[in-house]
């Protein structure tokens, strides 16, 4: 148990039986009445986003969230299988909680898995990734000037958007939270 006077970005309550994590909170203390905490809340499993307002002081129940950097092995079809780097040990993630992480993934990079009581909460890739393009239509000369883009295809078999001058076997940082294209990598 915690006061919502000890909340902190990133804090994990448990209200009414689900997991909310703490997003952006706030201590009020107007002129007239007691003071308050107004807070931004994401649900861990869902990820919708709700306002919640607590007395000041008020008692809340913070959930036990381990976080360890894991290592994504590989797919065995019905799931993705992350290695904790420290111990060895092998979790298993479902495509249904890592989202549209898997669009980003290669096998050995680095991730932050969450999980409470033994249950993978959220898997915290990178802000970004630098991955290979192994399909899109050539450049033309000339394309650099405009700010027009076109479809490519990443190592991953995602596709995004890209300037017309990058071209097939370039490699390219992506933006893990919108799939947006944020630069060329030098080699």
């Amino acid at each position: 148990m915690a006061s919502t006077n000890d909340l902190k970005n990133g804090m994990v309550l448990n209200i009414d039986g689900q997991l909310w994590a703490v997003v952006d909170f706030q201590h009020v203390k107007p002129g007239k009445g007691p003071a308050f905490v107004r807070t931004k809340l994401r649900n861990v499993e869902s990820g919708k986003n709700v306002d919640k307002t607590f007395n000041a002081g008020t008692k809340v129940e913070t959930a036990t969230v381990d976080r360890r950097t894991m290592q994504y092995l590989y797919n065995d079809g019905t799931s993705f299988v992350f290695m904790d780097t420290g111990t060895y040990e092998q979790t298993e993630v479902s495509p249904e909680v890592l989202g549209d992480g898997a669009n980003f993934l290669l096998e050995n990079q680095d991730a932050i898995v969450a999980t409470n009581e033994g249950r993978v909460l959220f898997v915290e890739l990178p802000a970004s990734v630098e991955l290979v393009i192994t399909f899109t239509e050539p450049g033309l000369a000339g394309d650099s000037a405009t700010g027009r883009t076109k479809p490519a295809t990443l190592e991953t078999g995602h596709e995004i958007q890209v300037p017309l001058f990058i071209n097939q076997g370039e490699k390219v940082k992506v933006d893990t939270r919108d799939s947006s294209y944020l630069g060329r990598v030098k080699s």
